[in-house]
């Protein structure tokens, strides 16, 4: 299984020349194992994935409906393709189905085409806790913390396993006793690789509890409580340029355990797992 990143920014998209080691796009990562590929969220760096993508079905798991996990989907090429078969899977709210809620990004003033206009075939999926194989993979899903419903994934094959958590606050759960309760713990216990929320300084978490994100230092605790072999610090901030990334980046390395490899999610990285 190979995972490449294709988006790591949190919130909204920030290209420029201070942001180009790290990138500019918005959560997107693409999973490949034996022919066939998964994409997890659709923020803008889902455009170039798109006309990477060779022939026949697509399938894209969706964590939330916040802007920045989705705005890539309506420049997302396949979705426009007569022959191509696109599933969307995603949280439900507990009034409207996934696809009625995406139907409000796709209709006038937010976008000028609708959902029953797309020329591919598109198949919508309400996920709330699941486990479930699609192709290769093994993919379990699960409710986590975060503003309106929210899930973490964790994809497994050949014995490996990768977890996502783009936007995570595990932190509101420091008062549980047994981690197995915590947000996300389950999905990311035993993890080969774990992508997860960094998107704040401990400074600026200050002042945002609540919000739905992490800070190194804690996404570092829950790698090493859940037992994770490798952190990749993701959704980065849009008003932190390569500089500030790395200076997170160092702080996490300084309160991590002997043993756990810390690095900030860049745009462009490869990872076989």
């Amino acid at each position: 299984m190979r995972a490449r990143i294709w988006g790591t920014r949190g919130s909204l998209p920030s290209p420029g020349p201070d942001t180009f080691r790290y990138g500019g796009n918005t959560s997107c990562i693409a999973l490949e194992a034996e022919g066939r590929t998964l994409i997890l969220d659709a923020g803008t760096g889902i455009r170039l994935v798109g006309h990477g993508l060779g022939p026949g079905r697509v399938d894209v798991l969706l964590t939330h409906l916040h802007m920045d996990h989705i705005q890539g989907l309506g420049f997302f090429p396949p979705l426009f393709q007569p022959d191509r078969e696109v599933h969307l899977w995603g949280p439900p709210s507990t009034l409207r189905s996934l696809k009625r809620r995406l139907g409000r990004y796709f209709s006038p003033p937010l976008f000028p085409v609708r959902l029953p206009d797309l020329q591919s075939r598109l198949v919508c999926h309400d996920v709330v806790d699941a486990t479930w194989d699609l192709g290769p993979f093994r993919i379990s899903a699960e409710l986590v913390c975060h503003p309106d419903p929210t899930l973490g994934y964790r994809i497994d094959h050949g014995g490996r396993a990768f977890c996502y958590l783009p936007d995570h606050e595990p932190q509101l759960g420091a008062a549980v006793r047994d981690p197995r309760w915590l947000s996300g713990f389950r999905l990311a216990q035993g993890a080969d690789l774990l992508v997860h929320d960094a998107q704040y300084s401990e400074a600026e978490y200050a002042t945002r509890r609540g919000w739905g994100h992490a800070t190194p230092e804690v996404a570092v605790a829950f790698a090493a409580l859940t037992g994770a072999s490798r952190l990749l610090l993701f959704h980065h901030d849009p008003a932190h340029d390569d500089g500030v990334v790395e200076v997170l980046a160092e702080a996490a390395r300084k309160v991590a355990q002997p043993g756990l490899r810390v690095e900030p999610a860049a745009e462009g990285q490869t990872w076989n797992l």
